[in-house]
């Protein structure tokens, strides 16, 4: 904690903003790593996550794109027709807008691993 900050202060709406798109990816990517994925179900899966997502309140928008190429390179290696999902399967947009404050988050594979991060944060400080 910085030196003159007050450990009292009620948070920014921008920064309960960033907190619940926080919320959002955990929420998405606990609730649904594991699940079974092949080429035939990614795309009702990935409606599935934007819409159970979307349901979480303050939440605005899920974008949930499959990455069919490492999809199908896991499963060239696999000896079934399907695997479990994986942050690497996924890119993954999500909007919060929180009392006039709008937060863009998005999740990428990143030097081998699913990041998750802050786009933008816009509106009212």
């Amino acid at each position: 904690m910085a030196p003159d900050s007050d450990p009292n202060s009620t948070p920014t709406d921008a920064e309960a903003a960033c907190f619940e798109a926080g919320i959002k990816f955990g929420s998405l990517y606990h609730q649904f790593a594991g699940t079974p994925i092949s080429p035939e179900s990614a795309p009702s899966l990935a409606t599935a996550i934007e819409e159970s997502i979307e349901n979480q309140p303050h939440c605005t928008e899920v974008t949930v794109d499959v990455r069919d190429d490492e999809l199908a390179a896991a499963l060239a290696e696999a000896t079934a027709d399907y695997t479990e999902l994986t942050g690497r399967f996924l890119e993954v947009e999500i909007i919060v807008e929180y009392e006039g404050c709008e937060v863009v988050t998005r999740m990428e594979m990143e030097d081998g691993y699913p990041l998750m991060r802050l786009e933008s944060v816009r509106g009212r400080e």
